[in-house]
């Protein structure tokens, strides 16, 4: 899993994210079956989602700039020490029952506000402390720990903890973000390179500039932006849709990451040969199809074994996804840019997710619970036509590392 020659302070890292995940996990299942719980509509439903994925929208291209200037390992553990304490807070309330909707949107908001930061100096670790031939190993092994203990592992038993009582699952977690907070600690980093000394908003611009330069990573700016559009339209009100379309309960929907995660570890196992065999580029193409299908298939099903074997492949197409786009992002940005141009990226994915769960909650409310999975299907089927062809600048990811668009 983690070979000598990557060195110890991978080995931290990796201990570090996996704890992180685990913990997560657990709230993947349990937050939205607090909501379900105490919201009176899928208004409500959407909005927790929207206000989880609002943080990086508003708050994304600040958080690069932060990346950027400020030890990353000291932002990791201050953010995780942040996240513990209002996962306290919002157990004491549990306990206590003086829990209300109000309380628990405002605790996902604030969790989102310090994941953000966290996440956005999390992503930079990776290409300091291993070699760029071992970046795609590495992303593998992290993107591994998170499909198996933060979609695999932890929402069962996060589902689990949450019947037999409702603080439980947040109570754990809080205990495995502090672990994840403290192995942090371990890990030595290189001598930082010259921080920024511009002004931020001429660092922000500088980021926006170069992304949109280069034609490999704009692409995957724009292809991230439009699809979690559909994205989030569907999944934000997914917990209603498992229970009122599909008729699962807790365990049946705690299940559903979990089938995800499944789908995501066959990939993991066969990613190295998948991609010895197929371009960058048809990888892609693949899996925009895979996740237009998904929405169609969900729309169609009400059988809820129907719904898994679909849920699992595309917790295969999210893996190829999301371990091919990071790695081709990372080889291409500059050290000094990585914070601010991973940032560009958080915004896109997390500014779609935003403007999906509004739809998605719109949708639901006026007509039913299936109808942004129908929205989703139909618009993703216009974005695959009108994205095909960029696609293709991620065939030369490799070769064009580094150079503007134009440059060969």
């Amino acid at each position: 899993m983690a070979p000598a020659r990557i060195g110890a302070s991978f080995r931290w890292l990796l201990a570090s994210t996996w704890t992180s995940n685990l913990g997560d996990g657990l709230a993947l299942a349990a937050g939205p079956l607090l909501v379900a719980r105490l919201a009176g509509s899928p208004v409500l439903v959407a909005l927790a989602a929207a206000l989880q994925w609002l943080p990086p929208l508003v708050l994304g291209l600040v958080a690069g700039v932060v990346t950027d200037r400020v030890d990353r390992r000291r932002i990791v553990v201050a953010t995780g020490l942040v996240r513990v304490v209002v996962l306290g807070v919002l157990v004491a309330a549990v306990v206590t029952g003086a829990v209300g909707i109000a309380l628990v949107l405002a605790a996902l908001f604030l969790l989102g506000v310090a994941e953000v930061f966290g996440d956005s100096a999390e992503a930079t670790l990776l290409p300091v402390v291993v070699e760029r031939d071992d970046l795609a190993l590495g992303n593998a092994r992290l993107l591994g720990g998170f499909v198996t203990l933060q979609n695999l592992v932890g929402p069962p038993v996060g589902a689990l903890l949450f019947a037999a009582g409702s603080a439980w699952p947040f109570a754990a977690q809080a205990v495995l973000l502090l672990a994840g907070a403290l192995l942090v600690t371990r890990i030595v980093l290189p001598a930082a390179p010259a921080r920024p000394s511009a002004a931020p908003h001429r660092e922000i611009g500088e980021a926006l500039r170069w992304t949109w330069a280069h034609a490999n990573v704009r692409t995957l700016v724009l292809t991230i932006l439009l699809f979690n559009t559909t994205y989030g339209t569907a999944w934000s009100v997914l917990v209603l849709y498992a229970t009122e379309r599909l008729g699962l309960g807790p365990l049946g929907y705690g299940a559903i990451t979990a089938v995800i995660a499944v789908g995501g570890i066959v990939a993991t196992v066969g990613y190295g040969a998948l991609t010895r065999r197929v371009s960058l580029a048809a990888l892609m193409r693949v899996g925009l199809l895979v996740e237009t299908a998904t929405h169609l298939a969900l729309a169609l099903t009400t059988t809820p074994w129907v719904a898994y074997v679909v849920f699992a492949v595309f917790g295969a197409h999210a893996f190829v996804w999301g371990t091919t786009s990071v790695t081709v992002r990372q080889r291409a940005v500059p050290q000094a840019l990585q914070g601010r141009v991973g940032s560009v990226n958080t915004v896109a994915n997390f500014g779609g997710l935003v403007i999906g769960s509004a739809i998605g909650g719109a949708l639901a409310e006026g007509f039913g619970v299936v109808a942004p999975f129908w929205f989703a299907f139909v618009g993703s089927a216009v974005l695959v036509v009108a994205l095909w062809g960029q696609l293709a600048h991620i065939a030369h990811a490799d070769a064009d590392a580094g150079r503007p668009s134009g440059a060969r």
